[in-house]
């Protein structure tokens, strides 16, 4: 029987559903092959197999517009050719469309993401695409000075390192979210750069983190710049990086989503690969490296993947669609379950002060508390069991504020328990991790120093004196 979350019994895991509906599909005997594909830039593609009913059923339309809807921002497309069968193909190509339900993901992943219009075709399975996955050897580079920064919603968090060795970590306090001027961004990030190259001899690299998607160090969408006017996103936010970068006398410079180099940091800290990081911030940031050690060119926005498949399911505010990540694994699920586990807060106080608040009444041993914990842990763990049929997992490392404190624990205990007793299969070849305190709040920033390779010969860096303009 389904663990139910203590503060929202109503939860349907996407994870047991999809379960549900395979043996459904296997047990009826006219199962029909399906092939999802997905083209990315480069002509990059992922393509997933999965088994339907046989004939027109409402419940084959349901799972394959999920399935789409989890590929997607899991590993991102401009294409998507359905293979196999034909209705469903249309079906598709009817909800993700400018006028469709998921019209908000049809112009996202076309014009804003990959730059062209979004393309749904439909053809047979035996015409299903190849595919083309491509790995990016990217980080574990310790030569050098570097300089790492790890850029977040209520603080950017910066580091100086030294053939490997930490010699200066700090967080600054800023407000990027609603700031119109991109001046603000560029002084704000410089000045971090400033203070971890004033404790350095020189600069030979700078790697960054920040949530959103970056290709090619340039930024395609991102929350930290949510409050700059389009116009002005495309002359001065787009290669903000390019702008640091020359600022920095050219030095080697790469940025990455912070999701990556979560799982780059918890890949170093373990020796391991096939590790997929989960941060539980202001939204849901995560990020994948392989069983080779690489990061891929997926895109891993869980914080937009469905996890619960209920008609109901609370809306993302800025997708307009139910139940996603963001809603059950970010500052937003908490402030979601206050009301459930009666505790009364002022409805003024930001999300992070609602946090902050609950934090202190877990660690004061209120169990209404320890109940949005609980039922967090019970989404993680069934929301775990479905990143694992569509990952190559042997760890899964939890971080960001919300794992902050005893709740932390309590998160990881419950979801170790749900996989235990539902998804044994899952559990008994996985890890789950929470990292030190110290590593929860400067980790990042240290693994983004070790992102760019330093081409120029040592001493050929940018010198302490700091940046040849001020952008």
């Amino acid at each position: 029987m389904q663990e139910k979350p203590p503060l929202d019994p109503e939860f349907v895991p996407a994870s047991l559903w999809n379960r549900d509906f395979q043996a459904a599909v296997r047990a009826g005997g006219n199962a029909r092959k399906l092939a999802i594909a997905l083209e990315r830039q480069d002509g990059s593609r992922s393509v997933f197999h999965t088994g339907i009913f046989a004939g027109a059923r409402p419940a084959n339309e349901f799972y394959v517009e999920r399935l789409v809807k989890f590929l997607l921002w899991q590993r991102g497309g401009w294409k998507v050719t359905i293979a196999g069968d034909p209705g469903v193909a249309a079906h598709i190509q009817r909800v993700y469309s400018a006028t469709g339900a998921r019209a908000f993901d049809f112009d996202f992943m076309g014009s804003r993401v990959y730059g062209r219009p979004m393309v749904i075709e439909g053809v047979t399975y035996e015409r299903a695409p190849e595919p083309k996955e491509i790995g990016l050897a990217l980080g574990r580079h310790q030569d050098g000075c570097r300089i790492g920064f790890d850029l977040g919603g209520s603080d950017r968090k910066c580091a100086a390192v030294m053939n490997g060795e930490v010699v200066h970590s700090e967080e600054v306090v800023w407000d990027p979210y609603f700031q119109a001027d991109p001046g603000y961004h560029f002084a704000g990030i410089n000045d971090s750069l400033q203070r971890a190259a004033a404790r350095l001899p020189r600069v030979d690299a700078v790697g960054g983190s920040a949530a959103g998607i970056y290709v090619d160090n340039e930024v395609r969408v991102a929350s930290l710049f949510r409050g700059v006017p389009p116009d002005l996103f495309d002359q001065r936010v787009r290669r903000i990086f390019f702008e640091l970068q020359r600022a920095w006398n050219g030095v080697p410079f790469v940025v990455a989503n912070d999701g990556e180099v979560t799982a780059l940091a918890a890949s170093m800290a373990l020796g391991d690969t096939a590790v997929l990081g989960i941060s539980m911030g202001t939204s849901q940031a995560a990020g994948y490296v392989n069983p080779q050690g690489n990061i891929t060119d997926w895109l891993n926005e869980l914080a937009f993947a469905p996890v619960d498949y209920r008609q109901n399911a609370p809306l993302d505010e800025w997708s307009r669609d139910g139940g996603v990540g963001s809603q059950y694994f970010s500052q937003q699920a908490v402030n979601r379950l206050l009301a459930a586990a009666g505790i009364a807060l002022d409805p003024g106080m930001p999300l992070a002060g609602k946090l902050a608040a609950t934090q202190e009444l877990m660690a004061a041993g209120d169990q209404r508390a320890r109940r949005i914990y609980e039922s967090i842990g019970v989404y993680l763990g069934y929301a775990i069991a479905q990143y694992a049929a569509f990952y190559e997992l042997r760890h899964v490392l939890v971080l960001g504020r919300v794992m902050t404190g005893e709740g932390g624990g309590v998160i990881l205990s419950t979801a170790r328990r749900v996989l235990q007793r539902e998804f044994p299969e899952v559990e008994e070849g996985l890890r789950l991790h929470m990292p030190s305190e110290k590593e929860k709040r400067l980790g990042q920033a240290v693994a983004a120093a070790t992102l760019p390779r330093i081409t120029a010969p040592s001493g050929r860096g940018s010198d302490t004196a700091g940046p040849t303009s001020s952008g």
